[in-house]
């Protein structure tokens, strides 16, 4: 069973479903899902977790929450 927040674990899913796209490309594609698909809550859950360090998330996901 995995310890990860939901909201990373999520991120890095997306994240690896445009991982044949470059980094800054695959990172918009990554927020622009976000930005219409993801709760608020969750959103600013992601984006905290980043500032604190970004502990288990996927580069492409932790540029993406940089654009949300």
């Amino acid at each position: 069973m995995s310890t990860l927040p939901s909201y990373v674990r999520l991120a890095n899913d997306i994240a690896a479903q445009f991982a044949h796209r470059a980094p800054a490309e695959a990172a918009t594609a990554v927020a622009n899902h976000m930005k219409i698909a993801w709760d608020p809550r969750m959103k600013k859950a992601l984006i905290a977790h980043v500032e604190a360090g970004a502990e288990d998330l996927d580069p492409v996901a932790a540029l993406a929450a940089q654009q949300l």
